[in-house]
């Protein structure tokens, strides 16, 4: 099989998360989407600055921000798509498992390149009435600024980070597109893919030290 991995911009997607389901969404606030993206990216960037925190402890506090801003069942199954009837419960079940730690691991991993971040907002706009586009500008030391869109939808009455443009790409339609092609390689069996996710994880944990 061939190795897996994920693109720059997947990793990327790392900082929040991907994905809702539609049939959830309700009528999206701009403001309030703006302020949950503020607060979200803010407290993420006070995790990764924080000194007081040693590597394990910094990781248990990114993983409790990113799994309140994520519907990670939702967004699992949007990106396995149509995989999703051919998945037994138990692969479900682990995948979903999976793709909750991977969510984490990719920021994790990288907690050396992201320390001294800066996370700032920009133009926030209505995309439609249920979800609004809000960009932010990451600023990391010694590296180039970028940008990333995050669209927002209220799910179940909560809002939620429904997918992030970066460079121009929908990260959620390119996990989906990846993960398909892992599937497809490998007779369409999702126990490949559910190896390929141990794998990747287990080189996340390697580069993170634990």
């Amino acid at each position: 099989m061939r190795e897996f991995k994920l693109s720059r911009r997947l990793l990327l997607a790392g900082l929040i998360g991907l994905a809702g389901t539609k049939a959830q969404a309700q009528q999206m606030d701009i403001t309030r989407a703006t302020a949950f993206v503020d607060k979200a990216g803010q407290d993420l960037v006070n995790a990764i600055n924080d000194p007081r925190l040693n590597q394990a402890q910094r990781r248990d506090k990114v993983a409790g921000i990113l799994r309140s801003a994520i519907d990670i069942e939702g967004t699992g199954r949007f990106i396995l798509g149509r995989h999703v009837r051919q998945a037994s419960p138990a692969e479900l079940q682990d995948y979903l498992k999976l793709f909750d730690e991977i969510i984490i691991r990719n920021l994790s991993a990288r907690f050396g390149e992201y320390r001294g971040v800066r996370f700032s907002l920009g133009r926030s706009q209505q995309r439609t009435e249920e979800d609004a586009l809000v960009s932010t500008l990451v600023e990391r030391p010694n590296n180039p600024a970028f940008t990333l869109d995050w669209r927002v939808a209220e799910i179940n009455g909560q809002p939620r980070v429904v997918d992030v443009i970066a460079e121009g790409t929908s990260l959620r339609l390119t996990t989906r597109s990846e993960y398909a092609a892992v599937i497809q390689r490998n007779g369409g069996r999702v126990a490949s893919l559910l190896d390929a996710m141990r794998g990747q994880i287990a080189q996340l944990a390697a580069r993170e030290g634990g």
